[in-house]
């Protein structure tokens, strides 16, 4: 017999953004199904219906979209399935496995207090755990899990190994309140089970929810999935993150300008290894990507690291491709489209800007050149370098140009001819040349920048800088 597809799953509550954290839960059941030829569905847990929004719920689709974490089917609404949950919680009623609590606050309030005073244990133990339903008052009432009291429930993590949690620790949960919605401990159970989870792969602050779950999962005598609890992400100094540590959400991360493929690539090295490989495409991630590989302490952001991942990635990104995402880039950040000529000149300058740039704005930067129209406006330390003997040999250099041929060797010939007849070295040239062309005194070589702008584009920025 084969074993049966593996299908993952992420469930996040709509709060108007994915967390980075999140987004690495995500990653890695995407990963973890998408080498396994399986499945990666989503399910929005949206029961809180104060929070939950459709446009939070977008920001997270939006968010799963950019990193490029594609799912199968249409996301599931857990609120949209309570009547099923509602179902499960009758069917374990009449079983056995349920029943009917009419304490109210008040008594569970007073029986936590006589506890506390006696020094017995607050788990809240109904006396109508053994009541029988016949003798059942007409009465607001919520539906309890009857819970083992003795033995222990033990969960086999793919992470954090064997984890043991006596039964002693554990109450007869709610699993539907008084006005018949479901828990949140419910529904994410059936909707696991039903939705044909085989593998919940989650933040590790869910570790004591699945002894609680896997209690459910014996009731309805279901197939308990695989567990593996992921530790959390960090900030640098080994606390929580919080907003303190910068940027939480991943709209953040892709508004300050890191390519998604260098997301993804650092975030799947967060808290996973496969021996010491860095750098890595996604279709080497989805093959090497496995439950042994994830550590058991929390992991630490690193934004030097992440920062040199996505310098890597642009190296290596085809022209194309990265076209298109500087372009989304624009968009996403509000600022204004390419017009054609500036695409095309991008196009046309992307081999030589994409090394050692980290980010998209520093891809705009780099490429001020070729986007920036006539007359360019020289910066500060651009306007320094264009003082009267400089521009006067700008001037001296124009009629030379007109004349060379249009290809990189004459090109420094011709410039190093008219440096040389001043005394002056081609680097020294290089400074007001490269100031008239970019309007910088960063850019990338003078020479690749009249290359891709040609003869007629250089003569008149050379025209605009002489005044």
């Amino acid at each position: 017999m084969s074993e049966a597809p593996v299908v993952t799953r992420f469930a996040p509550s709509p709060t108007g953004f994915l967390h980075i954290g999140g987004a690495r839960t995500a990653l890695f059941n995407w990963l973890y199904a998408r080498g396994r030829s399986g499945k990666f569905l989503l399910r929005i847990e949206d029961t809180d219906r104060a929070r939950s929004t459709p446009e939070a719920t977008q920001a997270i689709l939006d968010g799963l979209t950019w990193l490029g974490l594609d799912w199968d089917g249409e996301p599931v609404s857990q609120f949209a399935r309570a009547d099923r949950h509602r179902e499960v919680a009758e069917a374990m009623l009449a079983s056995g496995t349920a029943y009917k609590c009419f304490a109210t606050q008040d008594d569970i309030a007073a029986f936590r207090e006589e506890a506390r005073t006696e020094g017995r244990s607050t788990l809240y133990q109904s006396p109508w755990r053994d009541v029988d339903p016949a003798t059942h008052p007409d009465a607001p009432h919520v539906i309890r899990l009857k819970a083992p009291r003795e033995g222990a429930t033990v969960i086999n993590d793919e992470v954090q190994g064997k984890v043991t949690i006596g039964n002693d620790q554990l109450d007869d949960m709610v699993l539907l309140r008084s006005d018949g919605t479901p828990t949140y401990m419910l529904a994410v159970v059936v909707d696991d089970h039903d939705m044909g989870v085989t593998h919940v792969i989650r933040g590790d602050d869910h570790l004591n929810n699945a002894a609680r779950q896997m209690q459910i999962y014996a009731a309805m005598g279901w197939q308990v999935p695989v567990w593996a609890h992921i530790p959390l992400i960090h900030g640098p100094d080994g606390k929580k993150l919080s907003k303190r540590h910068g940027a939480l959400g991943v709209e953040e991360y892709r508004d300050m300008g890191y390519p998604a493929v260098g997301m993804r690539n650092y975030l799947t090295r967060l808290g996973w290894s496969h021996g010491d490989d860095e750098f890595f495409t996604d279709a080497q991630a989805q093959g090497w990507f496995g439950l042994e590989g994830i550590g058991k302490s929390p992991a630490r952001l690193d934004f030097k690291k992440l920062e040199n991942l996505c310098g890597q990635h642009f190296a290596v990104m085809q022209d194309a491709a990265l076209l298109r995402e500087y372009e989304a880039f624009l968009a996403a950040t509000g600022q204004s489209p390419l017009e054609i000529t500036q695409k095309e000149g991008l196009a046309k300058a992307l081999p030589l800007l994409k090394t050692g740039i980290k980010t998209f704005p520093q891809l705009s930067e780099k490429a001020h050149f070729v986007l920036a129209t006539r007359p360019i406006e020289p910066d500060e330390k651009a306007m320094k370098a264009l003082d009267g003997v400089s521009r006067s040999i700008l001037s001296e250099l124009t009629p030379h140009l007109q004349n060379a041929s249009w290809s990189r060797e004459a090109l420094e010939a011709t410039v190093g001819a008219v440096a040389e007849a001043h005394g002056l070295t081609l680097g020294k040239l290089a400074g007001p040349l490269r100031a008239a062309l970019a309007g910088r005194t960063v850019s990338p070589s003078v020479f690749d920048m009249m290359l891709v702008i040609g003869r007629e584009e250089t003569i008149a920025r050379l025209a605009d800088a002489r005044g």
